[in-house]
Order: structure tokens, then sequence, then C-alpha cells
């Protein structure tokens, strides 16, 4: 396997903390079940898989547990980790098959990854809350890296949103951010007037252009908020489908359709739902 650097977590730092009762039996069989399954005679397509092919179910996973925390279903929750676990898992067979890392490197290098990074915990830095100790945080993560913004590390495959959101993180980790919120807002008005000009001309190239502008703004507005732009979209999709589920089955009492039915009596019931949840 991959060499390690020595460990920077000393004896017994977290040895009081309570652990569920049978997390090693778990863990063991869960790995040993893999092993079976990528090994002779196991599952033909679990030892076919390669770490490309499993990116989209690792997408999937990641999404449908978003969807639980977003329903707030704890069994979904329950057996939705238990899938994207199962991604880390399989992951960490394939490289460990292949001789680079197994599973007990990676959650080495993560446990040495928290202990550095959070001075504020396991050093002497102090935090007063939230704030401070997220800033501990990055000041930690800088002392190990270069001071650069790393802009091209943030993957091209990650949804737009949380790209646009990450880029702009990284950005302002070297200082490229307004002092507050208020720069963002104040730019989100320029990039919605440039907006409306371009509607108004008729530009089809510009106005996609400053949909795209107002867009990163908003995601920007969203980091100064400390709000994650995906999950805040995916909330609000989430409630237009309720009301518009309610306004269909208003409709639908009136023995209307929302073909059948006026803007003014769609917009009617779409207020009794948003009344409702109010």
């Amino acid at each position: 396997m991959a060499d390690m650097k020595s460990s920077v977590i000393p004896a017994g730092l977290v040895s009081d903390v309570e652990l569920p009762v049978g997390l090693t039996e778990a863990l063991e069989t869960v790995l040993r079940i893999m092993a079976r399954l990528r090994g002779p005679g196991g599952c033909q397509w679990d030892a076919a898989q390669t770490h490309q092919s499993l990116l989209g179910n690792l997408l999937e996973e990641a999404h449908e547990f978003i969807y639980a925390v977003q329903t707030g279903d704890e069994a979904a929750m329950r057996e939705e980790l238990g899938d994207l676990f199962l991604q880390v898992i399989f992951h960490a067979r394939i490289a460990s098959e292949r001789g680079a890392f197994d599973l007990a490197e990676v959650a080495r290098e993560l446990s040495e990854k928290l202990v550095r990074r959070h001075p504020h915990v396991f050093g002497e830095v102090k935090a007063a809350g939230p704030e401070e100790a997220l800033a501990s945080w990055h000041s930690a993560k800088r002392a190990e890296r270069p001071q650069t913004a790393g802009l091209e590390k943030v993957p091209r495959s990650m949804p737009a949103l949380l790209r646009a959101s990450q880029v702009q993180e990284k950005a302002a980790k070297v200082g490229f951010e307004w002092p507050d919120v208020g720069g963002a807002l104040g730019k989100l008005d320029e990039e919605l007037t440039e907006l409306r000009r371009a509607i108004a001309a008729g530009d089809k190239v510009r106005s996609a252009e400053e949909l795209g502008d107002v867009l990163f703004v908003l995601v920007c507005v969203a980091n100064y908020l400390r709000q994650c732009p995906e999950t805040a979209l995916i909330a609000t999709i989430e409630k237009f489908l309720r009301r518009f589920d309610y306004v269909e089955r208003r409709l639908a009492e009136q023995g209307l359709t929302p073909e059948q039915a006026t803007l003014e009596q769609m917009d009617f019931h779409w207020d009794e739902a948003k009344g409702l949840e109010e």
C-alpha cells in the first residue's frame, strides 16, 4: 500500500468517546462481504466494476440521501447512508486490489486531517463559536498548502450551483470577495438590470450571458448567508411540487384540469396552499 505519514493523533486523545455497540464487528463483516463479492466465485457485476463505472452510482446515492434529509425520513436516511458507505467501501476495495491504498489508510488519513484542522479542539487555539471554529479550520487548511486559489481543482463534474459555490469560496480565501453580503446584493441588482436590458433589446445571446451572471451572483449571496445553493434550490423545487399538487387537487374538485383553468384560478389556489404552509 501507499506509504503513510506518521500519525498526528496523540495516543488516547479520543479514547473516552463512546462508540456504537458492535461497530467493529459490523465494519469487519461488510468488508468481508465486499471482498467475497469481488473475489473468485463472487458476483460477476461487482467484480467487473471500476472507479469510473461507479461514479454514477456515487452521485445517485448522494442525491438520494439529500432527498431523505429534505423529507425528514430517518429510516431512508439510515438506508441511504449505508448505500453511500457502500460506495466508499467499494472504491477502497478496488484500490486495495491494485495495491494503491485500503480503507484503513483512508480512515487514518481522514483522522489525521480532522485533528490537524481542528486546532481549536485538539490544540491551543480558542474558538468562541461556529464562525471562529470555521475560521480556525480554514487557517489550518491554508497552513498545509500554498495560499493559491486553486480554482482549477474544482471538479467540472459538479452540479453547476455547487461548482459555482466552490469556485467562489476558493477565490474568497485569497481575498477576492466583498466585505459583506451588501456588496453581493448590489452586484445582483446590477446584473438584473443588465439582464432586463438584454431581454428588452431582444438579444438572446446576451440574455443568456446575463442570466448566467445573475445565477452566479445569487450563488455568491448564498455563500455569504452560509447556505448551500444546491440544497436551497432542491427545497424550493419540493415546495413548488407540494403547492402545485394542491392546486391540481383543488381544481379537480371543481372538475377542472390545469389546462382548463385560468391563471387567476391557479394563482388563487396557489395562495391557498402557501397560506396553509405558513
